[in-house]
């Protein structure tokens, strides 16, 4: 007789990535304390024992997806040390797109302020002042979440993009709006732009000014 393979035992750290996971796959506003207790086969009042309430369950997931990030580090150049950490945060919202729009609201979590805190010094260690590195700080920070909440809002199923592709023929015709055609039509096809990271393109960019901001300011 065969037997169900048994689950490993409830813990606090199990009932988070379960809830990650869930929310990867189905969205934030579908995880609810009965939905996680179906999935984990288990009472939602057993979840209790693990989590005070929604609020904390919410709290160790962003922990456990902020915990995938890197801080700058001091053994690269300044440069080098904020890209590497811009694209591990924006990855990580990548992987994640509901904890984007939960770290831009009122949720205060030790590990945003660490690398809050931490981008800053980086910042002002590389020799910025420290009204170039409110803005510096202002405009990374912006991009990385700005970019990372923009593409949360553009996902698309199969099914849905070959839909858009019809509509954008017949609204966008390349008679009326031909630039905005030719830009639509780049959306929809293959080709040497689909291996490029706009967020990284547009990274570099921003880095590319403030590393002239920081030639001027080492004068």
């Amino acid at each position: 007789m065969s037997r169900t393979k048994p689950h490993s035992p409830l813990s606090r750290d199990r009932v988070l990535r379960n809830a990650v996971a869930f929310a990867d796959e189905h969205g934030i506003d579908a995880l609810s304390m009965r939905r996680l207790g179906q999935e984990l086969g288990v009472e939602a009042m057993s979840l209790y024992n693990h989590v005070k309430n929604k609020d904390d369950l919410l709290d160790g997931m962003l922990d456990l997806v902020l915990a995938e990030t890197e801080p700058p580090s001091h053994e690269l150049t300044w440069d080098e040390s904020v890209r590497a950490s811009a694209v591990s945060v924006h990855a990580a919202l990548t992987r994640h797109p509901w904890a984007v729009h939960l770290l831009l609201g009122a949720r205060v979590r030790p590990e945003r302020l660490a690398y809050m805190d931490s981008l800053l010094r980086e910042l002002r260690e590389a020799g910025f002042s420290a009204d170039t590195t409110y803005h510096a700080y202002h405009v990374l920070d912006g991009h990385i979440f700005g970019f990372s909440l923009w593409e949360a809002s553009h996902r698309y199923t199969p099914e849905q993009i070959a839909a858009m592709s019809r509509l954008f023929e017949d609204v966008i015709k390349e008679s009326d709006y031909p630039d905005l055609h030719e830009h639509g039509q780049r959306h929809f096809a293959e080709g040497q732009h689909r291996e490029v990271s706009a967020f990284e393109y547009s990274l570099d960019l921003i880095l590319d000014g403030l590393r002239k901001v920081h030639a001027r300011e080492a004068r």
